[in-house]
């Protein structure tokens, strides 16, 4: 018998509450996305996140702390060698990472770049590590003129490829990165991910178009979504997720074009009748924000999320419990562009707990896969002790 019914898991990309204990190992000493956007913005004004019992686990600038805090709270630490996007979701889902994706900080070696060229017969703009927008105004209309593909990377383990829709239709592009996606699976490049970046406009005028599309490395194992989908249970991506996992595990997946899209998904969700998990990333706090180092927008997002955790947490039944965490850190005003290796936040709530629990710090971020499983009873993952009695216990 199950505890609960459903499990909605929202994952607010990069929102991590402070350094990590191996912090320095990564050049993140200091970090602390939360508290320094909430210093940035004189006063972050997130009432309801403070509810759920954000204001017992973090006390930044703005911070309210109610009487009663209706959700259980705790912190993650990561075990997984990696700060990124893949190694996060994989290591929440059960499977720890050893061995970190590969960064391109000086760009693709040549021996790629020309088996690209090779296989599309275009030249390559590009090929170093740049932000999104900008490198469209860098080199968007010499694109439009030649039809050579805009090739970038990150501080992420991805590869990127811009193309305008009017040069290289969406569906030719694809096509494209999942040629590169092969070309790129094991060693010496081992890139977590490929993304098609198609975008419309004009020079000064570029627009990114909603068919982007991401082609991971699948999972180097079996996750808990596997097992909930073997098991029979739906396992439900919204956002990113699909992308990530490589649709491993995946039963349904919804598609999102921002933060508040991704709200409107997950409140359509929790109207749906399902059995399992559903597992929402919102991006645009990481992409958007973090990565242009923009704390200001990124808090105002912030606010922006909390405003409407109402339309979900008044909606949820009695056998239903919503999960919110972190993937990892991207602290806007520390140095460079990167993620940062931080602790995260772990924020449980269902309407049937009365007692709200204290989670502690936990060890991995596994805790919440080994939780799901535990809750629906299906294969337990290799890492993660689920604290799955510690909610339960005061129902």
């Amino acid at each position: 018998m199950t505890s609960f019914k459903r499990i909605f898991l929202v994952v607010m990309d990069s929102v991590g509450i402070g350094e990590a204990p191996d912090a320095a190992a990564f050049g993140d000493t200091g970090a602390d996305t939360l508290g320094h956007i909430a210093e940035k913005m004189n006063g972050l004004n997130m009432p309801h996140l403070d509810q759920l019992g954000l204001s017992r686990i973090k006390k930044y600038e703005g911070v309210s702390e109610p009487e009663n805090t209706i959700g259980s709270y705790g912190t993650m630490m990561e075990k997984s060698a990696g700060k990124d996007t893949m190694t996060g979701h994989w290591e929440i889902m059960g499977l720890r990472i050893d061995k970190p994706f590969r960064t391109f900080p000086e760009g693709f070696p040549e021996v790629l770049i020309d088996q690209i060229k090779a296989h599309t017969g275009r030249g390559i703009l590009g090929n170093k590590p740049a932000s999104g927008t900008e490198i469209l105004d860098e080199l968007g209309a010499e694109h439009v003129r030649t039809g050579d593909l805009i090739v970038y990377t990150s501080a992420d383990s991805v590869l990127q490829i811009a193309a305008h829709e009017d040069v290289v239709p969406a569906e030719e592009l694809w096509s494209i990165c999942e040629a590169v996606r092969e070309m790129t699976l094991e060693d010496p490049y081992m890139i977590g991910r490929i993304i098609a970046r198609p975008f419309i406009g004009s020079d000064g005028a570029w627009e990114r178009t909603s068919n982007r599309h991401d082609y991971a490395l699948k999972p180097f194992g079996r996750t808990v979504m596997n097992a909930l989908e073997d098991g029979g249970f739906d396992s439900i991506s919204i956002g990113k997720i699909a992308d990530i996992y490589d649709n491993e595990g995946v039963t349904d997946s919804l598609r999102t074009t921002s933060n508040m899209d991704g709200m409107d998904k997950l409140v359509q969700t929790v109207n749906r009748d399902f059995r399992g998990l559903s597992f929402l990333n919102l991006v645009d706090f990481d992409a958007k924000f973090g990565h242009r180092r923009d704390p200001v927008g990124y808090g105002k997002a912030l606010e922006e999320f909390d405003a409407r955790l109402p339309e979900v947490t008044d909606k949820l039944k009695q056998d239903d419990l919503l999960i919110i965490t972190a993937d990892h850190g991207n602290d806007p005003v520390h140095h460079g562009t990167d993620h940062t290796r931080e602790i995260v936040p772990l924020l449980a709530y269902s309407p049937s707990i009365s007692h709200p629990a204290d989670l502690g710090r936990r060890s991995t971020f596994a805790d919440i896969g080994a939780t799901v499983a535990d809750n629906f009873q299906v294969d337990m993952p290799d890492y993660g002790t689920s604290f799955l009695h510690n909610l339960t216990g005061g129902k």
